[in-house]
């Protein structure tokens, strides 16, 4: 299957390359090369072209195209055959690794798995290119589904906020989702405007994945239903809960600040006389936020764990007596009466 041909760049007028240029960082994008993680799906391809029209003359080789080729699909080859080809056309370069995501690790489900790798490979590839940024093609749409997904399978506050249009891939690269305000179908009408073309998952319609069923069996009856505006609000309070997540955050950063030491030997002090009174939510969002100032494993720490050391805290007022707690990877809390002392493993 041959790619559309590369289009010339222009001041373009059209309202997807207008809005995808919007979102994208207006001082020193292009002073490093910048990865595009493209599947061949038409979200991926739409951002592609997209961006492409919008770079500056002449910087076409700063534009880097990464695709993940994974064994879940039975044409997984021709998607990278096409992606390779629709690159070479558009003069950027093409990287690609095939992953294993058919056999999930123990605990970890195949979506996961499969999502875990492919951003290993993307930081892989930044690295190696000396990128700065690299960008997804996650429209709204993904932004309901993954906002759904967690309030069904259960999460907290920051969870409900779903994808962030920008985080941290890792130190000093950052992820980027320049669709993440415009719908899948405004992808696909500019597609079809130039007479492009992109490739279909077929695995994106195999409902035995969780999300495949959220995106054509639950999500379609509620917008066909009585909810039409169901994406619409979803990403409505996802946004609205991200503005309380955040806001929670900073006051638990600053708390930590504040309330923290650290001492020779490494262990981190707390003085929890101010602590003890607040509410345990807010203290035991401040260990979140020194399990990530520390860049402690947060994978295995449960709400659970933060609430036991908001607990601890709280005890600090009533009692003299020593209380631990040995927390995953190797994570040590010893609290007596106005201090706890926390040793990373």
């Amino acid at each position: 299957m041959n790619p559309p041909t590369a289009l010339q760049h222009q001041a373009s007028s059209r309202p997807f390359e207008a809005a995808v240029a919007a979102s994208l960082p207006r001082q020193g994008l292009w002073t490093m090369p910048v990865i595009l993680a493209v599947s061949g799906g038409v979200d991926s391809v739409a951002m592609l072209h997209a961006v492409r029209r919008c770079l500056p003359d002449g910087l076409e080789r700063r534009l880097v195209v990464a695709h993940a080729e994974h064994d879940l699909r039975g044409d997984a080859s021709a998607d990278r055959e096409f992606v390779a080809e629709l690159a070479g056309h558009l003069g950027v370069p093409f990287h690609w690794r095939r992953i294993d995501v058919g056999h999930a690790a123990e605990g970890e489900g195949i979506e996961a798995r499969a999502r875990r790798l492919r951003y290993d490979f993307l930081r892989d590839t930044a690295l190696d290119q000396g990128a700065r940024y690299v960008l997804l093609a996650h429209t709204a749409d993904d932004q309901a589904e993954t906002i759904l997904h967690r309030v069904l399978r259960g999460t907290g506050l920051s969870g409900l906020g779903g994808m962030r249009r920008a985080r941290e891939l890792c130190p000093g690269v950052s992820l980027l989702r320049p669709l993440l305000e415009m719908r899948r179908h405004e992808g696909m009408a500019y597609l079809e405007g130039l007479g492009l073309i992109w490739r279909d998952d077929a695995t994106n319609a195999d409902t035995r994945f969780s999300r495949n069923h959220l995106r054509h069996r639950v999500l379609p009856t509620c917008v066909e239903g009585p909810y039409p505006a169901a994406v619409e609000s979803l990403v409505r309070l996802g946004r609205q809960a991200s503005v309380v997540a955040d806001a929670l955050r900073s006051a638990a950063d600053a708390l930590l600040e504040t309330h923290s030491t650290r001492r020779p030997d490494g262990t981190i002090e707390i003085q929890t006389t101010d602590l003890a009174g607040l509410d345990p939510h807010l203290v035991a969002e401040v260990f979140v936020a020194l399990w990530r100032r520390e860049r402690w494993p947060q994978r295995d720490m449960t709400a659970a764990h933060y609430e036991a050391l908001a607990s601890m805290v709280a005890a600090t007022r009533t009692t003299q007596n020593d209380s631990v707690v040995q927390l995953p990877s190797g994570v040590r809390a010893t609290a007596v009466q106005s201090m706890m002392a926390i040793r990373g493993g």
